[in-house]
């Protein structure tokens, strides 16, 4: 694909992209807003450092500029099912229900009943409260402590789940640098029959120290010939890297017949300014 096509393609990519944010980014949320466009989907996350207050002010925030909240649901972090349905009823109080995140989150043991996600989606409580949109995870790269096997049933059960509750839903990857990677897991995914729309997770511009140590967190390849080919060096860590080589190459690779729906999911390692303003940025010089 010659240079100028593959960057119109990606610019066409981040056409709808998506943001994510913690529960003390309300401020960076502010400094960003003019950057953002009107009806972005911002992820609100579920840390076990935030609590109910944090995370609500910051899903009122995303929806007071005008962007459309995305809540994530922490299935391992939730205590009882009387604190899932506290959590929900906060959102649908603010009319932010529509949309959330469910994902197994980080505790190796689970602090109440549910012990991953797919529990929570077959608690039932999600549509009682007004969801109609249910994200779930996806990993190009596998997962740390859960086996490929393990995984790939999961999302089958998901997507099963999913269609018989008649609820929407998407897939949301782990953020990686290395294109193929994602490409043959998009691949696989159709193969299986699933056919939801996929956010292929980004790491935005950020400096290489950071983005590495996030890698390591979260089992992400970063071999010398990734690295290289994402566009910086791993025995040098000074600087910073943002994805447009990943950009160009996921575009070049991408054929949405084969591929179905792909969109794009921005993880703010840098800030969500430097991010919106990188996308920006990419978008007005392509």
């Amino acid at each position: 694909m010659p240079q100028d096509t593959a960057l119109a393609a990606a610019t066409a990519l981040l056409g709808d992209f998506s943001l994510e944010m913690t529960g003390k980014d309300i401020a960076n949320l502010t400094a960003a807003r003019a950057l953002i466009p009107a009806g972005t989907r911002v992820n609100v996350t579920y840390l076990g450092t935030e609590d109910l207050a944090m995370r609500l002010a910051a899903v009122k925030a995303v929806q007071d500029y005008g962007f459309v909240p995305v809540a994530h649901i922490s299935a391992r972090r939730l205590r009882s099912p009387a604190e899932l349905e506290e959590f929900l009823a906060a959102l649908q109080s603010t009319g932010a229900s529509e949309n959330v995140f469910v994902v197994g989150g980080d505790p190796t043991r689970p602090e109440g009943p549910y012990e991953d996600s797919l529990a929570v989606l077959r608690s039932g409580l999600l549509q009682r409260y007004g969801v109609r949109h249910v994200s779930v995870s996806g990993y190009p790269e596998g997962h740390p402590g859960i086996g490929d096997p393990v995984l790939w049933s999961a999302i089958e059960d998901k997507n099963a789940v999913l269609r018989a509750q008649g609820l929407a839903g998407t897939v949301i990857t782990q953020f990686g640098f290395d294109s193929d990677a994602v490409l043959a897991y998009v691949d696989e995914v159709r193969k299986r029959g699933i056919g939801l729309p996929i956010r292929v997770g980004v790491p935005g511009p950020a400096g290489i120290k950071r983005l590495l140590s996030y890698a390591r967190r979260f089992g992400v390849g970063t071999s010398t010939g990734i690295a290289k080919k994402y566009g910086f060096s791993i025995t040098n860590l000074l600087g910073t890297a943002g994805p447009d080589r990943f950009l160009t190459a996921l575009a070049e690779g991408y054929e949405p017949h084969r591929h179905g729906e792909i969109k794009l999911h921005f993880y703010t390692f840098g800030g969500l300014e430097a991010t919106s303003g990188w996308i920006a940025d990419f978008r007005a010089r392509n």
